[in-house]
């Protein structure tokens, strides 16, 4: 029984063959994807990688600073670090929590620094005497326990701010504000550096959060990249200028005298002031100008002003390599 094909996939049939298509033609189709405006601009994984490295010493510097001022084991570990929208950064943050403004300097710019309160209870009993114990049940902070908080918020700053110093930027607590304000602090939608950090303090572990505007993370890496590229060899050619550049300033010890001299034993065991010493060695013949211990050029004694020179005459010393690597001097 042969199948027969109505009109449209013999059209189909030949609009394949037209273009070289067909079920075994090996033909994808290529895989789209929608493409989200909020995710553009995001920093690759080198850079990010950069950036991890910079915060990661911050919380060795605040695991120091806090555990210094607590006066107990305080350690702090950085959790992550990615861009963001303001309102992603919002939402993660709990109803009841520790959360303050601070300014960023010159740039004119706020960030967010949010505490867990599980971590802020035992900070407080802590400064006021007690074992560091924390409370049964969540509340608010009230306004004396704010003033104690306000002066961890402080030190964090102080240490963030240590972590910029490549951008010379100040980072300053301003305020503790509520919720609601934090929502106005940046625009929903505007790009930021979110930097989550672990601290545990005795037995409580819980979160300290920093939000700050992405221009600052694009300054950062700006600088750490350029010190990377002039830190780095570029090639033979180069990592040897830059040694010699580096060995101009080097000072190495020289002196002015005569190698290769000898005096049997008997002449010096019968010196005695006014005795003469014959050296064997005509004094017409040049010195040896002596730099690092290595006879390196023929030299006469001369004067500059009031200060000893010597008169380079020749090159007395070549270096020749040999096989196996070796290196052989000769005059």
């Amino acid at each position: 029984m042969q199948n027969e094909l109505n009109q449209e996939e013999i059209d189909a049939m030949v609009r394949a063959a037209r273009t070289g298509g067909g079920a075994d033609s090996g033909h994808k189709e290529p895989n789209v994807e929608p493409w989200d405006v909020h995710r553009a601009g995001q920093i690759g994984r080198e850079q990010l990688a950069a950036i991890t490295q910079l915060h990661e010493s911050f919380a060795r510097s605040l695991t120091l600073a806090l555990g210094t001022y607590l006066r107990v084991v305080f350690a702090a570990a950085l959790v992550s670090a990615e861009h963001l929208t303001y309102r992603e950064f919002t939402e993660r943050i709990p109803e009841t929590t520790y959360l303050a403004a601070c300014k960023l300097d010159p740039m004119g710019v706020r960030g967010a620094l949010q505490l867990d309160l599980k971590v802020a209870f035992p900070i407080i009993d802590l400064l006021l005497g007690g074992e560091g114990k924390g409370i049964a049940a969540p509340r608010d902070i009230t306004e004396i326990e704010d003033q104690i908080v306000e002066s961890v918020a402080r030190i964090v700053c102080r240490e963030l701010g240590a972590a910029w110093h490549a951008i010379e930027l100040q980072v300053s607590f301003e305020e503790r504000i509520e919720l609601a304000l934090a929502q106005r602090l940046m625009l929903p939608n505007e790009k930021i550096l979110s930097l989550s950090f672990e601290v545990s303090l005795l037995e409580v572990r819980g979160g300290l959060n920093l939000a700050v505007p992405v221009s600052l993370s694009h300054a950062l890496l700006r600088k750490i990249s350029k010190a990377w590229m002039d830190s780095r060899p570029r090639g033979p050619a180069e990592w040897r200028e830059r040694l010699q550049r580096r060995l101009l300033q080097c000072p190495f010890p020289v002196e002015l005298g005569v190698n290769g001299l000898s005096a049997a034993v008997s002449e010096l065991a019968g010196m005695a002031p006014g005795t003469l010493l014959p050296l064997r060695r005509s004094a017409a013949e040049a010195a040896s100008l002596i730099v690092a211990g290595v006879e390196m050029f023929g030299a006469a004694p001369a004067r500059a002003g009031n200060t000893r020179a010597a008169s380079v005459l020749e090159r007395t010393l070549q270096t020749e390599v040999m096989p196996g690597g070796k290196e052989t001097r000769k005059r």
